[in-house]
């Protein structure tokens, strides 16, 4: 049997969908930041069959949850203090989100100016399609 401690302060994603954990671990910035992170992969969960976990130790004001949301709006966020659960957020589909996928169009601007941040928007929530703000190039999961 696998034991990771707890924390006394931090986050825990839950309910990641197997095999995802390494996806959020880059978009979240955690490979550039000093803190503990532990990762297990293919957990066994009664609700998902199997489930990826990040336990994420320290105070993590500077973390862009909003990413999450795109990534898989089903992530349990557990904060953590003084060895407790004090708050659990859901996620939604964030209506916005800025460098985290980016446009294929050749035609459009972002392919030309490098610098520019690749921003795409909520265009159909059903579909949990997103749209290129600068050409409106669709981006579907």
């Amino acid at each position: 049997m696998l034991n990771i401690s707890g924390l006394s302060e931090g986050i825990v994603l839950d309910h990641i969908q197997a095999g995802k954990s390494l996806d959020i671990y880059y978009h979240l910035g955690l490979d550039k930041l000093e803190c503990q992170v532990a990762i297990i992969k293919n957990a066994k969960s009664s609700k998902m069959g199997r489930k990826d976990i990040i336990k994420i130790e320290g105070p993590l004001d500077s973390l862009n949850l909003e990413v999450l949301g795109y990534i898989d709006h089903n992530i349990t966020v557990n904060i953590i203090r003084d060895n407790k659960i004090v708050e659990k957020k859901t996620l939604k589909l964030p209506r916005k989100i800025t460098n985290v996928i980016q446009c294929k169009n050749p035609r459009c601007i972002t392919s030309i100016e490098q610098e520019l941040p690749h921003i795409f928007y909520l265009s159909d929530t059903a579909t949990e399609t997103y749209r290129c703000m600068y050409c409106e190039e669709k981006y579907g999961k």
